[in-house]
């Protein structure tokens, strides 16, 4: 189906952005029955998210809960009904803050006196008047079906000595069909929940005393994260990546000499200072700084290029306490970094040997359906990047020609650049179609300038390389976090924290069980016994919680025979001698890295 929006354009629903603008409209029509609803409130801003919308709002000290949320989804049908349109209308500045501050609203008066002097839109939905940008969907009763999800409180402005807002959260669609299956999604979603699967599965914790945002890995989850890492260090290995290893502090300097401190020192842990050299010294917040320092510390001539350090580098950086979500958004996490120098000629065979590593990984874990994300600088805004406009036109040109060769399905989105150089990111749909990002390689002519990094060329010249950065995980914790809700937990037979769980009908065949279970060790298969004095009902039920794919059942017909009776993921495999089990398993696992 389309939607015809105030721009003129008319867009299928399919189209993202189609659904931006759909949810930021109904983000004014649920203003608009708050409004109605609630006499006096004011309103901060209201943006469409990934999947709906959410407004900050000030209720005047009223309280709203859970239960109140039908009432407003019904008072915005009803004005959907009404077949309200929204319509444009130019002001200036003046005027705009002259109707905000008559209304009472100090938050938009606010965000009117950080514009620039000059023509402010305003868009008026039936007797709401909103201070925006635009564009809207054309006609309001083109929302049928409306569901306002969450309630949570936000600062102002994302300022904790700022004043408290109720932020509401809704999503509305088209149709009432979307939003049934939108709503098994969200059912479906609960199931798969990283945190529920972490904690039945003993993967992962937190603790208060450890500090907010600090995973600790329980032994199974550490092995899970190990099992990912070797198998990105192997393929790094073929490819001719060379491991280093970096600290987990830096001296402030090093942040302030390539731009990440006067970009992102707010959002870093502040300095450390030392107590008698008065030294400054910062939790690193990433690893690209220290690999530049890597490269100068030697003389490099052309013939070296390209060079490519990889590191699972732990980095910190302070997010506020209302963003942590499990692993998906921390305060600690280890990415799997690497950074590429090479000449300006090898550039574009290297940026392709790198979309090449993050499919091959995409397709070992079964995510077959992602969009690339061509992500460049905002032209309009080029003050927030740094670098010149060459530099920046070389490395846009290469990230959109190399997509392009590969054939990759892609979106362009101006303003989502890194600060100092374009990217590509991989936006994944997962098993019941969320979509994550995941996987980044990003084209960077600006930090070897700012480190004075250079080669001997074939004619005796200093030149400059060409840097990428590279992160086909994102981040460990991301990715695992992904990985357990894309699967539900029912992870490929290679990545499995317990590979085969060996089961001993009864006490008696324990050592036999104990015999199979050292065999399996022996052939570098991840198994475990589990002998508890439980019926075996109940500890094949408690293991399904675990999520370990194959079983291994013992008794005294297999004790007799040299055999084990195997499941896997709870079918049936028959019988087979200890041996043929071992293959089994070996050439399960070959097949799925294959």
């Amino acid at each position: 189906m389309t939607i015809a929006f105030t721009d003129g354009t008319i867009r299928p629903w399919e189209d993202d952005e189609a659904k931006r603008i759909f949810w930021h409209s109904s983000a004014h029509l649920m203003a608009e029955a708050l409004e109605a609803l609630y006499p006096g409130v004011k309103f901060g801003v209201g943006p469409a998210v990934e999947t709906g919308f959410y407004y900050d709002v000030d209720l005047g000290g009223r309280q709203i809960s859970e239960s109140d949320l039908k009432a407003i989804e019904d008072k915005m049908l009803e004005l959907a009904k009404t077949k309200e349109t929204f319509e444009r209308k130019e002001v200036s500045k003046a005027d705009a803050m002259k109707y905000f501050k008559e209304k009472g609203d100090q938050y938009k008066c606010e965000l009117i006196d950080a514009l620039e002097d000059g023509t402010i839109t305003f868009y008026t939905n039936g007797a709401f008047t909103d201070l925006c940008r635009g564009p809207h969907i054309k006609h309001v009763d083109d929302i049928k079906a409306i569901k306002l999800t969450a309630i949570a409180g936000a600062y102002w402005k994302g300022d904790q000595n700022r004043e408290q807002l109720t932020r509401i959260y809704g999503v509305t669609f088209p149709k009432k069909s979307m939003l049934d299956e939108y709503l098994q999604m969200l059912e479906e979603a609960k199931k798969r929940d990283h945190r529920k699967l972490g904690k039945e599965m003993g993967l992962f914790t937190f603790s208060s005393k450890v500090g907010l945002g600090l995973p600790l890995w329980l032994p199974r989850g550490a092995q899970m994260r190990y099992t990912l890492e070797q198998f990105l260090r192997r393929k790094q290995q073929e490819l001719g990546y060379l491991p280093v290893v970096t600290p987990h502090i830096g001296a402030k300097e090093l942040y302030v000499t390539s731009g990440h401190y006067a970009k992102y020192g707010k959002d870093s842990f502040q300095p450390i200072h030392t107590p008698q050299e008065g030294e400054e010294y910062m939790l690193k917040p990433m690893n690209c700084p220290h690999h530049c320092e890597i490269y100068r510390s030697e003389p490099r001539s052309y013939r070296d290029l390209p060079l490519r350090f990889a590191e699972f580098g732990t980095v910190y950086r302070y997010e506020q306490s209302g963003e942590l979500h499990g692993l998906t958004r921390v305060r600690g996490f280890t990415q799997d970094d690497a950074h590429l120098f090479c000449r300006a000629d090898q550039l574009q065979e290297e940026f392709e040997k790198v979309i090449d590593l993050i499919l091959y990984v995409f397709k070992t874990l079964h995510m077959t359906e992602y969009m690339a994300q061509i992500s460049l600088r905002d032209p309009n805004n080029k003050s927030k990047y740094i670098g010149s406009d060459e530099n920046w036109e070389k490395a846009e040109n290469a990230i959109i020609e190399s997509a392009k060769k590969k054939g990759l399905k892609t979106v362009v989105e101006l303003g989502e650049a890194a600060f100092y150089g374009p990217k590509l990111d991989f936006m994944v749909k997962d098993a019941i179609g969320r979509s994550w990002q995941l996987g980044t390689i990003q084209v960077d002519y600006n930090l070897p300038e700012r480190f004075g990094l250079e080669y001997t060329d074939a004619d005796g010249s200093k030149q400059r390389p060409v840097m990428i950065h590279r992160a086909p995980f994102g981040s460990i914790e991301r990715f695992t976090a992904v990985v357990l809700e894309h699967t539900a937990g029912h992870l490929p037979l290679w990545l499995a924290p317990d590979q085969v769980k060996v089961l001993p009908i009864s006490e008696k065949f324990a050592d036999y069980a104990e015999k199979v279970c050292n065999s399996l060790k022996n052939c570098d298969i991840r198994a475990s016994i589990d002998a508890r004095n439980e019926t075996l009902g109940k500890r094949i039920r408690e293991i399904a919680l675990l999520r370990v794919p194959v079983l291994a059942i013992v008794g005294e017909k297999e004790a007799s025979e040299g055999t084990v009776s195997v499941r896997r993921e709870g079918v049936d495999q028959g019988s087979m001698p200890v041996e043929q089990f071992i293959n089994f398993i070996n050439t399960a696992i070959a097949e799925e890295l294959s």
